[in-house]
């Protein structure tokens, strides 16, 4: 991979209409797009500006830095270099636009960024449109799931590589450099992002023996030591890799803007029985809950068999963490971000639909380790089809 990827303009204009669609529906006037990964999907630049999208018409994309690149990479055909936010209203309303009531990502503008929106914008009403942009976005076109696809395959092709770079005595951050390296020469753009808030992620995850059942602020089931209580204290850490101890691998994968996911587990000689079972537990937590996604399934009912099938295996104070640090879901959406719709917890309402496009990760975890599967799927019309392939079993050293 060595080309510039562009996003096509049949895509941006399908989006667009989409938002349209959604602003008539409302009863908004328009909205004001500004967090960077709406920008891209909504613009094919991450460029700092803002795109104004009318009710109907043509998108309005205002550029303060840098012009020339968002010119390059976006094919909205209107793009003005505009350096102050103050003006946008005045130069909005030269073009003909009446905006009373005005959608916002509210989600993720700090309150005092939104004070001054709100100040500049006083003569409109600011809406959170947040959730309805997360909803169009998680349906995917085969344009996305064929780069989600690609992401996947680097994925893969980095787990391929774990058994001849593995070697007792390396620690976790020297194991996960040479792992993060394997993607990065492949293409991996370096920021794997996240819409909640206070939930700053690197790009994955190792953790050997003890160090996965070490927990973390970050809300997944294995959390691991990381380097430092500072930035991201979770992850590799400066422990040494013994043998017969589980080494935990679970990464993302993040190419042209598209995040794969996955997790595979190794070992220098073996594991404990325990841990033994308990992965082949998940596996085969994963092969029935694999079977029931199908469009019009409920989310909530995939954690629900998750829970009960953890129970009956007799380690369910175990599945998706330890105690008090256990997480309540079994799956998240993907895509441009790591949490995005859907979500596999309970009081999940929402059915599935083709072009979703998710993670389930049954894990389980043990004062002796972290141990389970993690693969990325799409949801087809007749089932889902998994995008990640390297074997599933404990690969031994």
């Amino acid at each position: 991979m060595t080309d510039m990827l562009y996003t096509p303009k049949h895509e941006i204009d399908t989006r667009i209409q989409a938002l349209q669609a959604t602003l008539d529906q409302q009863g908004m006037d328009g909205a004001l797009i500004v967090h960077h990964t709406n920008l891209f999907y909504l613009s094919g630049t991450s460029q700092s500006g803002h795109l104004f999208v009318p009710r109907s018409g043509a998108p309005q994309l205002m550029i303060r830095k840098s012009y020339d690149r968002a010119s390059r990479e976006s094919p909205i055909e209107d793009i003005l270099a505009v350096k102050s936010l103050k003006m946008i209203p005045a130069l909005l309303k030269e073009k003909g636009y009446a905006i009373n009531r005005l959608g916002m990502e509210l989600d993720v503008i700090p309150y005092t960024t939104w004070q001054l929106y709100d100040k500049v914008f006083a003569e409109s009403e600011l809406i959170d449109i947040s959730d309805s942009i997360k909803k169009n976005r998680m349906i995917k076109s085969g344009h996305e799931i064929d780069l989600l696809q690609g992401a996947c395959a680097i994925l893969d092709q980095v787990f391929a590589e774990v058994p001849a770079i593995l070697r007792e005595g390396m620690t976790e951050v020297e194991l996960a450099s040479l792992f993060e390296a394997g993607m990065r020469r492949r293409g991996y753009a370096g920021c794997s992002k996240m819409r909640a808030f206070n939930q700053d992620f690197f790009l994955g995850n190792v953790t050997t023996g003890s160090s996965g059942a070490v927990p973390s602020y970050f809300d997944g089931p294995v959390g691991g030591s990381g380097l430092t209580p500072a930035n991201n204290p979770h992850g590799a850490g400066w422990k040494p890799i013994g043998r017969n101890e589980v080494i935990y691998i679970d990464y993302t994968c993040v190419i042209n803007g598209y995040t794969g996911d996955g997790a595979r587990m190794f070992v220098i000689g073996d594991v404990s029985e325990q841990l033994q079972r308990a992965h082949a537990a998940a596996l085969d937590i994963q092969a029935d809950l694999a079977a029931m996604l199908k469009p019009g399934t409920v989310c909530e009912d995939i954690y629900t068999r998750a829970v009960e099938l953890a129970e009956q295996t007799g380690f369910g104070d175990h599945f998706m963490g330890i105690g008090n640090d256990r997480v309540r879901f079994i799956g998240h959406g993907v895509g441009l971000e790591l949490d995005e719709y859907p979500i596999f917890a309970k009081g999940v309402k929402m059915e599935l639909a083709p072009g979703m496009t998710f993670a389930l990760e049954p894990k389980f975890v043990f004062p002796e380790g972290a141990i389970g599967i993690e693969n990325t799927y799409v949801l087809k019309s007749d089932g889902a089809q998994v995008l990640t392939h390297a074997p599933e079993e404990i690969i031994r050293v």
